[in-house]
């Protein structure tokens, strides 16, 4: 039987793709540098931008798999607060995307990172599945 709590893990997971895929196509050059990390580039990103869409890729991955954990999509022996953590840092993450500069950035991510949000708060209230 599917649960709200499994519903909103896997939801959180194609959006976190969809934010992987980005990280993955700037890395590999593709000009977005506006839409990322304050729109403090233009165009493609330089070699630093570069590595620090490496380091969002592997903890946006980290995240997902807590997530996933949590709601007992896959079996790994995670502490029952790692959730929290996960809230924690998107809430962050809410906060830099109203902040940040780039106006086209808040506009594509901004929503994203809302109902990543909110997917992530539905698994950390639901019932834990062993």
């Amino acid at each position: 039987m599917t649960t709200l709590g499994s519903v909103a893990a896997w939801v959180y997971l194609a959006l976190t793709v969809v934010v992987c895929v980005f990280h993955a196509s700037v890395m590999l050059g593709a000009p977005w540098g506006h839409l990322t990390m304050g729109g403090r580039w233009d165009g493609v990103l330089p070699p630093e931008g570069r590595v620090a869409s490496l380091v969002s890729l592997g903890l946006l991955a980290g995240l997902a798999a807590v997530v996933l954990a949590r709601a007992g999509i896959v079996a790994w022996g995670l502490p029952f607060w790692a959730i929290w953590g996960v809230v924690g840092m998107l809430c962050v993450g809410v906060i830099q995307h109203i902040a940040t500069p780039s106006a086209a950035e808040r506009a594509l991510w901004l929503p994203q990172i809302l109902l990543m949000l909110v997917c992530a708060g539905i698994v950390a209230v639901s019932p834990a599945i062993p």
